[in-house]
């Protein structure tokens, strides 16, 4: 305790961005581990479920209390937790038919539009420096996708698609994070999980629709059945996962320097690659691993440069 204590904001801010990285792979692999057996927004209600107890029980009796479901920013939190929902659900599915490393890499991407957001919606000034670092990103996705060959398919997309998502929330977290709680954005967030599953389960979850070829497509349609007792420890473990982390990257940003906070979530990526082979036996060829340099090399050029020009203003 002496020891976490003694740390910076900034490097408490960096510790708990590795520990919820460090989650969320967990989470990345038990959910492809689990997409062939179960729907999707099954799997995520056990998830959610169990993370909305832990933020209740756990986080909340440690932080606000009760208050933690207290917000004048209501509209914002609801939006920003319904981009969390769809970033996640794009992203699951992607994993469903793709390498796992592939699908994380693709998604690191978010960096890249992060900056572009910012241009758009915050009217931020980005110079070529890191004009060129988005374009290089972007190139590595390219090379990952490989469009236009047979190694292409439609699943590639869906972590791009994630990647936009997730962009959007940063944007709303900046205008939030200043006056809400990580722990208020974390139960809104597993309450909007919550709420978007109960109602994909009441559309779909009876598998009228889940006759699909399509892994990504049967994962998001299959019919809804009772776990094996075998699977309830994985799904509780999901569940610890999104709890602990979705609170720990929340706080993580609203106490450290995005600047020296965003490279521990790159942690994923070399994660991404070991899990894939030890457990998937999934290993990147040497396109894979260019792309991969390409769109980590520019993730972390674009965040070093916003810190610079940030010092520099």
């Amino acid at each position: 305790m002496n020891r976490l204590s003694n740390l910076t904001a900034t490097q408490l801010g960096a510790l708990c961005a590795a520990v919820a990285v460090t989650f969320f792979s967990f989470n990345d692999v038990l959910m492809k581990f689990l997409s062939g057996s179960y729907a999707l927004h099954q799997v995520v209600m056990f998830r959610s479920a169990i993370g909305l107890a832990i933020v209740i029980f756990f986080i909340a009796p440690l932080t606000d209390g009760w208050a933690v479901a207290r917000t004048k920013r209501l509209k914002v939190h609801m939006l920003r937790g319904l981009c969390v929902v769809a970033s996640n659900m794009a992203f699951f599915l992607g994993l469903a038919a793709m390498p796992l490393a592939d699908a994380v890499a693709i998604f690191f991407v978010s960096p890249l539009l992060i900056t572009v957001f910012s241009v758009i919606f915050l009217g931020e000034l980005v110079g070529v420096r890191r004009w060129s670092a988005i374009a290089v990103g972007f190139a590595g996705v390219l090379i990952m996708l490989r469009p236009g060959t047979e190694a292409f398919q439609f699943a590639s997309l869906l972590p791009l698609v994630a990647a936009v998502f997730y962009a959007t929330i940063h944007i709303l977290t900046r205008k939030i994070g200043g006056t809400e709680s990580a722990a208020t954005m974390a139960f809104y967030i597993q309450f909007m999980f919550l709420l978007v599953c109960i109602a994909m389960g009441l559309a779909v979850g009876d598998g009228r629709f889940g006759d699909q070829t399509d892994p990504s497509l049967a994962f998001l349609l299959r019919e809804w059945s009772w776990p094996l007792v075998s699977d309830y420890l994985f799904l509780g473990f999901i569940g610890i996962c999104t709890g602990f982390g979705g609170y720990l990257i929340s706080q993580a940003y609203r106490v450290g320097e995005a600047s020296f906070v965003a490279p521990f979530e790159y942690l994923a990526l070399p994660m991404s690659v070991v899990w894939g082979m030890i457990v998937f036996a999934e290993f990147p060829d040497a396109l894979d691993y260019l792309g991969m340099a390409l769109i980590l090399g520019a993730g972390l050029f674009t965040v070093w440069r916003e810190a610079q020009v940030k010092d520099l203003t």
